[in-house]
């Protein structure tokens, strides 16, 4: 017992060392944006003193040069619809592919199985030639674009969960007289929600810190999400105004930090129950 105790007692101390070097990185973001823009050049790793505390002057000048409270209703817009079309497409096309069975179905969750190892930069210039073409460069175009460029994760976990799924409860649904629509609705999803909330944390995550997707479809004219909107305290001749931006990368890492702390319980319970069968 003594030498469980002392292993489990190291690995607890390798692990916190581990948290506190993953932890490191926005500590400094967070430290730096309350420092004066040239003590965060000189000294980017000391804490804040009297003489290069900023207060609250980064955060202000983040929320006037980046328009920040529209760019957040754009970033809040797409990663809302996107995340719920992805969502009610892809649970709907894991139950069919689980349910039918057949060559078809596999041969299509094959594709969505080879569509996860496409790097978005070998299509990154023919989807924004073509969402041009077709309007979609609005951010309501970028919830069809991100529904047909991501849907691979999602449906290979929900794959995962409905396999694991008795079919004997959908069977004595259908005999009851339930239509198929039904079925899926006050059956199969009230007992996939966990994994449901699961994937959705993790495209929310995705889709509310892309950058690259948004700046190649979108008219930057008109629309700007956050990750966008930071870029706009980069200068000529490499300039950049680090306090600003530090302000405003805290102001967009707090609505997702907070999602994900009220909804972290769910990523586990999500994943490993569509690792039951596979």
């Amino acid at each position: 017992m003594n030498m469980k105790r002392r292993i489990s007692g190291v690995w607890t101390v390798i692990f916190a060392i581990i948290s506190v070097i993953w932890m490191f990185p926005i500590l400094m973001v967070i430290m730096n944006s309350f420092k004066k823009k040239t003590a965060i050049s000189i000294s980017p790793f000391a804490p804040p003193t009297k003489e290069t505390f900023a207060g609250l002057s980064n955060y202000a000048e983040a929320l006037e040069k980046t328009d920040f409270l529209w760019s957040f209703v754009w970033s809040l817009f797409i990663t809302v619809g996107s995340v719920l079309l992805m969502l009610v497409f892809t649970v709907m096309c894991a139950w069919w592919i689980v349910r039918a069975n057949n060559v078809y179905a596999k041969f299509i969750y094959l594709l969505f199985l080879i569509s996860m190892v496409v790097p978005f930069q070998m299509v990154m210039f023919p989807l924004s030639k073509m969402s041009d073409m077709a309007g979609l460069n609005t951010p309501w175009g970028l919830w069809l674009l991100y529904l047909g460029f991501s849907p691979g994760l999602p449906v290979f976990i929900f794959t995962g969960v409905v396999k694991s799924l008795p079919s004997a409860v959908e069977e004595a649904a259908m005999i009851d007289g339930a239509s198929v629509p039904r079925i899926f609705f006050n059956v199969v999803l009230p007992l996939m929600r966990s994994s449901i909330v699961s994937v959705a944390i993790l495209q929310t995550m995705w889709v509310w810190n892309d950058f690259l997707l948004p700046y190649v479809t979108l008219d930057l004219q008109q629309f700007k999400t956050i990750p966008i909107a930071v870029q706009v305290f980069k200068g000529s001749y490499g300039t950049t105004d680090w306090g600003a931006m530090m302000g405003c990368l805290v102001l967009t890492i707090i609505p997702i930090l907070v999602f994900y702390m009220l909804c972290q319980k769910q990523i586990i319970s999500g994943i490993t129950a569509g690792a039951v069968k596979g």
